[in-house]
């Protein structure tokens, strides 16, 4: 037993476990649900990888694929109608084929996940003390004492006041920031090597928000940790990851790392979620910007590229081949586009569909908009 002896601090513990390669490898991930509608192709051919003490963005619309790749790399999938492929490995390790067992071992210890809604993901019939205990106890050979003044030591680190009242409490008792946080305190209890955030701040007010985002970022640089940071919102991940990576229809149309993605993207996808942040120099009563259509349907995915049906730059090529995930000019920059944002070609194609478009209109304006239909 340990006892009361002193864990080893997360950073000595990190540096005697340094990996020469990376700390997860996904290749070519696949996840698929069967329906009785068909085959829902939730995740497509997604590959990445992400080294320790490093930041991962993952961004996109809902629906596009971010939490089920997350649940996808740790296992929390189905047991039933679930097609998973491909390889993801940890530390070396290879997870697609993993039994329960293995895996079990793995979470929390080495990998946890904060989840998007605490008050769902948290027992309502558990006290808070439990429900952190609990882990250190499955993975920690350590007394119910020392349990016990390792969960209120992660509460203070975490920013929670009077941490020993909290413990006796239940999740209906504390406030969605409070909620959140005790997540948190129980994903990093264990001090895992790779920590998933799946929309940490949805539901959230801003500030509380900037609190939660702040408080990640402060953890994972304590205790080296890898993180995935799985949003909606290109805005939360700008200044709070090395690299992004945007999926739309459970692809990756775009990778680089963070500063490149914002001054250099190419993928007119990744153009639209930057243009529709609202920025604070509009002047009030301004329109947001939408990305018009909506996702596709993942049991039947258009032709050609994913994102064709709404794109201002769509060509006919567009329509009929599928563009594959190819480099660009900046080291570690990759996006999937025949026409490119900010290059002649992307530029040519952008004026063809606006010539055209007013070219519609104008006609429409001259012979008006056809015969009533009855």
């Amino acid at each position: 037993m340990i006892g009361r002896r002193r864990l080893p601090a997360p950073a000595e513990r990190y540096a005697a476990a340094t990996l020469d390669g990376p700390l997860l490898e996904v290749t070519d991930l696949r996840t698929h649900f069967r329906t009785d509608r068909g085959v829902v192709r939730a995740v497509d051919g997604v590959s990445f990888s992400l080294e320790q003490g490093r930041t991962l963005g993952i961004v996109g619309e809902s629906g596009s694929g971010k939490t089920v790749l997350s649940r996808s790399i740790m296992g929390l999938l189905p047991k039933h109608n679930v097609i998973r492929q491909g390889s993801v490995r940890f530390e070396g390790r290879e997870l697609i084929d993993a039994p329960v067992d293995e895996l079990r071992d793995l979470w929390g210890a080495q990998m946890a996940m904060v989840f998007q809604d605490p008050m769902t993901s948290l027992n309502p019939v558990m006290r808070i003390g439990n429900q952190i205990t609990e882990s250190l106890l499955h993975h920690l050979d350590i007394s119910k004492e020392f349990a016990r003044e390792t969960a209120v030591a992660l509460l203070r680190s975490v920013g929670i006041p009077e941490p020993e009242r909290r413990l006796r409490q239940y999740p209906h008792e504390l406030s969605g920031g409070m909620r959140q946080r005790v997540m948190i305190a129980i994903a990093i209890a264990c001090g895992p090597r790779l920590l998933f955030a799946d929309e940490p701040t949805t539901a959230l007010d801003v500030t509380v928000q900037a609190q939660i985002l702040d408080l990640l970022q402060q953890q994972q640089r304590e205790r080296y940790m890898a993180m995935i940071l799985v949003t909606h919102d290109l805005g939360v991940v700008a200044g709070r990851t090395d690299h992004i990576a945007v999926m739309y229809a459970g692809q990756i149309v775009e990778k680089a790392p963070t500063r490149t993605l914002f001054t250099a993207m190419k993928m007119p996808y990744t153009e639209a979620l930057i243009r529709s942040i609202p920025k604070l120099t509009d002047p009030s009563h301004t329109r947001l910007r939408t990305i018009g259509g909506r996702p596709p349907n993942l049991i039947a995915p258009p032709k050609g590229c994913r994102f064709s049906p709404r794109c201002p730059y769509v060509q006919d090529r567009c329509r009929e081949e599928e563009p594959p995930l190819r480099p660009a000019a900046e080291p570690g920059h990759e996006f999937r586009c025949w026409f490119p944002v900010g290059t002649p070609e992307g530029a040519e194609a952008l004026e063809r569909n606006r010539a055209r478009a007013g070219s519609v209109r104008a006609r429409v304006a001259a012979d008006g908009p056809g015969p009533e239909v009855r």
